[in-house]
């Protein structure tokens, strides 16, 4: 209830109040190390390499010091949490929720730890914590414990890398130089990774920035997953035809060995 009463307030309030206070002006100015990555055979992971300064109209202001909070978020799509139960000797599904949007991969690193540097309400308004990028509006109907089945969800994606909190990890060099190296997995999915880049002072942000990496399959991955999808059929007949070469391959190698 505390959160959904946060977040009306966050809305409603009026622009002019929802800004931090910013007469240096602070603006962001980043770069990425690379804005493609390929996944080929040999892919094992890669890492981003997020840089960039902050651009002032006026001297450093006192008072509380400037934070770096960057996120990089992966192409979001509706999945099913189910849970197991072990009944009559076997595990088997039983009950299930619906989330609606959930990020194949979600990292973020910051300068200090992100309770300090953010607020409920700013988190609430940027989505920048990982329960906040996930859309999971009506599970409460689906199952009376619907909030463990969210906490699965991230406890999972976290054991698989695809989840990352690195707190403390954005080096900031006088409130002005930032950099944050932010590792890839092996197993991304195709398509847009988003990366958000925050500056904030007390707990507000004043100035966010946001850069676009394209993931896509190379080489022969490309070949066959274009092939898979564009002509299931022809795909169809030469899976069935190399498993038939690889069966008669095995045999005569068999019939070889035994003379």
């Amino acid at each position: 209830m505390i959160r959904i009463l946060l977040c009306l307030l966050a809305l409603a309030l009026p622009t002019s109040a929802q800004e931090a206070p910013n007469p240096t002006g602070e603006t962001i100015v980043a770069g990425l190390s690379q804005n493609l990555i390929a996944i080929t055979t040999n892919f094992t992971g890669s890492e981003i390499l997020i840089y960039g300064a902050v651009r002032r109209e006026q001297p450093i202001p006192g008072g509380a010091p400037l934070e770096v909070i960057a996120t990089v978020q992966g192409p979001s799509g509706p999945l099913t949490v189910r849970r197991k139960e072990r009944k009559f000797g076997i595990w088997m599904n039983t009950d299930a929720v619906t989330i609606s949007r959930a990020p194949t991969f979600y990292a973020i690193a910051s300068s200090a730890p992100l309770s300090e540097a953010l607020s409920e309400t700013e988190n609430l308004r940027h989505e920048v914590t990982i329960p906040s990028a996930i859309r999971a509006v009506g599970i409460s109907a689906e199952a009376e414990d619907a909030p463990v089945f969210l906490d699965a969800l991230i406890r999972l994606r976290r054991e698989q890398n695809n989840y990352v909190l690195s707190e403390k990890t954005v080096k900031l060099l006088e409130s002005t130089l930032f950099r944050a190296d932010v590792a890839l997995p092996a197993n991304l999915t195709e398509g847009e990774y988003r990366v958000r880049l925050f500056i904030t002072r007390d707990g507000v942000v004043i100035d966010k920035h946001e850069e676009i990496i394209s993931v896509n399959k190379d080489g022969l991955e490309r070949w066959i997953y274009n092939l898979a999808h564009e002509q299931p059929l022809i795909y169809g007949l030469l899976s069935l035809l190399l498993a038939v070469a690889a069966g008669w391959g095995a045999s005569a190698a068999f019939g070889l060995l035994r003379r």
